[in-house]
């Protein structure tokens, strides 16, 4: 037993992939996030399978593409899925969740050894620790109070600093309550999934965090003031509520668009930060227990945020964007992964799963559609796939090495011939659509062809004809786990030119 790895999968949740030192960032400080990735493996286009919370973080621990879980909303009815907590537990390893996890109720917390979350109200675990402290009334990550009392709804956009000190925020109890659990281990094989909620709204860091940076100094990207016209109807609708005078989403003075976009920014850093810090508390408790060298650390985020990009805070249109679909994606195992490997090969959140679940010595869940990143954590750069997909219900983004392409249908914008094509390697920035350029209109083509052929070859049927006729090959496929067939199992039909249904 002592010979299996420990993992430390830290989650941030919405952390733009370019808000890192190591990525070359103006002003982000990030002195811990960047020493994991000189130390370990840098996946510069790791793409995110949904741009909001619980479905990618359904797909991270399951493996599993959007389109096959089902779950595109913040909520939901128990997966019938297993899920990457559930099988380590089985092999002997003890299992903790922690922070925002911020999945379906009881999906990860029947297989956790430990489960506290920072969410949802003052039932929480992170709730009860501040009223313990005698500090509840100044919690602000969960709602802005000064949002709250003029009844704004929601958490609120703006940004100051906290009111609690950096020990009792968010972030370092998660840090803290995981280590907790890695020392109650013992000998024990650990799985800590450590869920920070930053630096995802509320925009209120604690010092220092918060006074490290200078507002007026910081650098805006170079995409906050260009000319919108060639976007879709709602990315534009989001950015013209944001620049309007009357705005109500301004709580400080000054409340303008111009003030209020680059204190939101200071406040996101400031976040962005404080997450930092956190990671170095697991890093250096790691170092201290003598641990770093058999702990596999990964380091992720659910999806991205604008960080003032194309002009907008937050994260909605996600689908639009690569600075949502796009996130940060570091992996550490000292002696076992190539330190200070970057490769830009394209990688997707679903990865995860049945990458530790190999380097973990234990079988493959039958109903993960990920691939294991073995070769590219080892120094390859041999590519896995030829695109990686981010999806909503109506709407779908697809990368290839080069372009990224959003199909919406007809029925979402009546009367409109809405698309998006970006050509990365000369718009890195996504300043030009060229979705409706004659020139182009080949390439729009294709890749629409590419998504459909991903999302027929992808989906995972509950029966199919012929079914598979019994013996080794058939591989119960109907016993995956989810009640869902695989869709290798229909390749296998298709190569021996049993199609006739398929």
């Amino acid at each position: 037993m002592s010979g299996q790895p420990n993992v430390l999968f830290i989650l941030s949740d919405q952390h733009n992939a370019k808000c890192l030192g190591v990525a070359g960032h103006p002003d982000a400080k990030t002195p811990n996030l960047d020493r994991l990735a000189a130390e370990g493996v840098r996946f510069t286009n790791c793409i995110t399978q949904n741009p909001i919370c619980t479905p990618s973080r359904v797909s991270f621990l399951s493996g599993q593409h959007v389109h096959n879980h089902g779950y595109y909303g913040l909520g939901g009815p128990t997966p019938r899925l297993p899920n990457l907590l559930g099988r380590l537990r089985e092999a002997g390893y003890r299992t903790a969740a922690i922070g925002k996890i911020h999945c379906p109720d009881n999906w990860v917390e029947s297989v956790s050894d430990r489960f506290l979350e920072a969410y949802f109200g003052e039932r929480s675990d992170y709730a009860e620790y501040l009223a313990g402290v005698g500090l509840l009334n100044d919690r602000d990550d969960d709602v802005l109070q000064e949002w709250d009392a003029i009844g704004g709804g929601g958490q609120g956009l703006d940004a100051r600093a906290s009111r609690l000190p950096f020990e009792h925020c968010v972030e370092a109890w998660a840090a803290r309550e995981s280590i907790r659990f890695i020392d109650a281990c013992g000998e024990h094989p650990f799985f800590v999934h450590c869920s920070l909620p930053r630096p995802h709204e509320c925009y209120t860091p604690s010092e220092p965090y918060w006074s490290m940076y200078d507002e007026a100094a910081i650098t805006l990207p170079p995409n906050a003031d260009y000319d919108l016209r060639d976007k879709p109807p709602h990315f534009v609708q989001v950015r013209r509520w944001q620049e309007a005078p009357d705005s109500r989403m301004w709580i400080f003075e000054p409340r303008t668009y111009e003030a209020g976009r680059r204190r939101v920014l200071h406040g996101y850093l400031g976040c962005v930060s404080q997450v930092d810090a956190a990671v170095g508390m697991l890093l250096d408790h790691l170092d201290q227990r003598g641990l770093a060298g058999n702990t596999i650390m990964v380091y992720s985020s659910d999806h991205g945020d604008f960080a003032g990009e194309h002009g907008i805070i937050e994260k909605a249109p996600g689908i639009c964007a690569d600075a949502i679909t796009r996130i940060p994606s570091l992996w550490r195992f000292p002696g076992h992964f190539a330190p200070g490997h970057l490769t830009d090969q394209l990688t997707e959140s679903v990865d995860l799963a049945p990458t530790l679940l190999r380097l973990a010595g234990l079988p493959a869940m039958p109903t993960a559609d990920g691939k294991d990143l073995g070769g590219l954590l080892t120094g390859g750069h041999e590519p896995l796939r030829e695109v990686a997909v981010t999806e909503n219900p109506w709407s779908k983004s697809i990368r290839t090495d080069r372009w990224r392409y959003v199909h919406y249908p007809e029925g979402l914008f009546p009367g409109q011939d809405v698309g998006e094509l970006y050509d990365l390697q000369t718009d890195p920035w996504e300043m030009q659509n060229l979705y409706h350029q004659t020139e182009h209109r080949d390439r729009v083509c294709e890749m629409g062809r590419r998504l459909l052929d991903w999302l027929i070859t992808t989906t995972r049927p509950a029966t199919f004809h012929p079914p598979l006729q019994p013996g080794p090959e058939a591989a119960n496929h109907h016993l995956a786990g989810d009640g869902k067939a695989l869709p290798g199992d229909i390749r296998k039909l298709v190569e021996k030119g049993q199609d006739k249904y398929l």
